[in-house]
């Protein structure tokens, strides 16, 4: 099982107070530490507004900043966890996506979901669906996108999204970008999953959780005729399981890595924007048996 961080970007307030600036050099310090360090990924969260409750504090856009994450890192694999599909045409979803992979080399996976924090969307105009209406429009999306990065030119009509003859150049430097599908839902998205994603990341759920979807996301992937073992699924999980460092940490991410998933996704910046603590995860994950890269020589953890 691989290892990707979130990058801090101020959303769960982890930089309330702080100036922009300051805020910004942190994250691509952290950002450059986590690749040295070993870990396979790096990953933003897609929000304009700071959580549990809207403040007048930094949250940063996600696009610009894996465009410049991208060229601050040579290795990690860089995307959302992920990106609020209503925010944005699906065509221009996938020409940032495209763009965003030859900037970094071929190292985006494009995380999709279909959105949740209902203050942000009204702030910002876009209205708020009911959850059956933003779920449909994540169908279309996904079937925009799909064709947006195939090649060619891409047509498609539906109800929420069209393209005609649309032209997407570059498609990108990977031979196809990963799609990643986000979220918990059984019945529509584990098939949007089965579908149109090489990846299902799973989100919040707790070992036994994930153990009782599995068969469920296999019977999915059965209806789309897929091969379940071509779907990968991965985990963002609850910050709070994360936070207890040492041998209970090695336990819980042992736990996870044991269930087969791919990937597991984490936040310690929630916690500390200290390298050092970003440092002492590494550690706890090679304890727990996963997938770490060679830490760089001489990699200190100067952003304390």
């Amino acid at each position: 099982m691989h290892v990707g961080l979130m990058v801090p970007q101020g959303w769960k307030g982890e930089y309330s107070g702080w100036r922009a600036d300051d805020a910004w050099a942190r994250s691509v310090t952290l950002a450059q530490d986590a690749e040295a360090l070993g870990f396979e990924s790096l990953w933003v969260f897609d929000h304009f507004h700071t959580v549990p409750v809207p403040t007048d504090e930094i949250t940063f856009e996600s696009f610009s900043m894996l465009a410049a994450l991208a060229m601050a890192t040579r290795r990690v694999r860089l995307g959302h966890m992920v990106i609020c599909t209503g925010f944005r045409n699906p065509a221009l979803t996938a020409k940032l996506a495209s763009t965003i992979d030859v900037i970094s080399g071929g190292r985006f996976e494009l995380g999709i979901g279909a959105g949740w924090k209902e203050d942000e969307w009204r702030a910002y105009g876009y209205g708020f669906p009911t959850l059956g209406e933003r779920m449909v429009a994540l169908g279309d999306h996904l079937e925009v996108i799909r064709r947006m990065l195939e090649p060619g030119r891409a047509t498609f009509h539906g109800v929420h999204a069209s393209v005609e003859g649309a032209i997407n150049e570059p498609k990108g430097v990977q031979p196809h970008i990963p799609i990643i599908v986000g979220g918990n839902g059984r019945k529509v998205t584990f098939r949007y999953a089965a579908r149109f994603a090489d990846e299902l990341n799973l989100v919040f759920l707790r070992p036994e959780q994930i153990e009782e979807v599995l068969p469920i996301i296999r019977e999915r992937c059965e209806e789309e005729d897929r091969d379940p073992a071509t779907l990968r699924i991965s985990l963002y999980c609850r910050d709070d399981e994360i936070r207890p460092e040492g041998q209970e940490r090695v336990d819980y991410v042992g736990r996870i890595r044991e269930l087969g998933l791919a990937r597991l996704v984490a936040f310690p910046g929630r916690w500390s924007v200290e390298g050092e603590a970003q440092a002492r995860f590494a550690e706890d994950c090679r304890a727990a048996g996963c997938a770490m890269h060679e830490p760089e020589p001489e990699t200190v953890a100067v952003s304390a």
